[in-house]
């Protein structure tokens, strides 16, 4: 009965916000103009669901975050494991990743305008970038933990230094690596709704920024729960994805 009513009591907290929600935007603590009601963002959510020129977006916007985020898994595993493994790649890019880290990545947007115009190249090169770098830390991060017995007992064994990156170094970072990427899986959708807010006549980010200036406000808020709802089913993929391949730790 308990583990039953489990999922129930996990989502009372949404189920409280929803309730808080309505409540003080029919109360009018807070403007229904600024706030409109959930119950209005919830029918302005459905229209748009079943309207077939909302899809489009969605596909476009879900496209340019999976390229950014894969360029940048396969570019931050190869980066971190680099730095890990080599001294001399370290001294060489390691301080550059140490500076672009706390950077926000949003303030790149005039640059990326420049270099790649309004196009999907300039939002996949920000999700990219934004992504990169926690994956590259986590990657290095775990390389760097690897017990170095591990190391030492498989090159004993005449393992070479491929198979010891390969076989050894890898396979034991990879529980930092899918925390990096799930990091990385998150700053994908504030990444993407930033680009496209900016530099986009396509996306949900686009959306959001044209409801806002015409002051449709309920169509507004049913993109941005759009977002919301797509990086909550991402994220809860990921986790099983994830619980899956490290079901070998027990």
């Amino acid at each position: 009965m308990a583990s039953a009513l489990r999922p129930v009591w996990l989502y009372t907290p949404l189920l409280l916000l929803a309730l808080l929600w309505e409540g003080i935007s029919r109360a009018g603590v807070v403007s229904a103009y600024a706030l409109p009601p959930l119950t209005n963002v919830l029918a302005a959510w459905w229209s748009l669901l079943v309207d077939p020129s909302f899809w489009p977006h969605v596909f476009a916007s879900l496209g340019r975050g999976a390229a950014g985020l894969a360029i940048a898994l396969v570019v931050g595993v190869v980066l971190g494991v680099s730095l890990a493994w080599s001294r001399a790649v370290n001294m060489l890019l390691g301080p550059v990743v140490q500076m672009f880290y706390p950077l926000p990545k949003s303030a790149l947007i005039p640059l990326t305008i420049i270099w790649f115009g309004i196009g999907d190249e300039s939002k996949i090169f920000l999700i990219f970038l934004g992504c990169l770098l926690p994956i590259a830390t986590a990657t290095y991060n775990g390389v760097r933990g690897v017990d170095r017995n591990l190391l030492w007992s498989a090159a004993s064994l005449g393992a070479g230094r491929w198979s010891l990156i390969r076989d050894v170094a890898f396979m034991g970072a990879v529980p930092d690596i899918l925390a990096g990427l799930r990091t990385a899986l998150a700053m994908t959708f504030v990444l993407l709704v930033s680009s496209e807010l900016l530099i986009s006549n396509e996306g949900l980010g686009f959306l959001i920024r044209s409801y806002g200036d015409g002051s449709q406000y309920p169509q507004m808020f049913a993109c941005s729960m759009t977002v919301m709802a797509m990086g909550f089913a991402a994220d809860q993929a990921f986790r099983r994805l994830a619980a899956w391949l490290l079901r070998w730790r027990g």
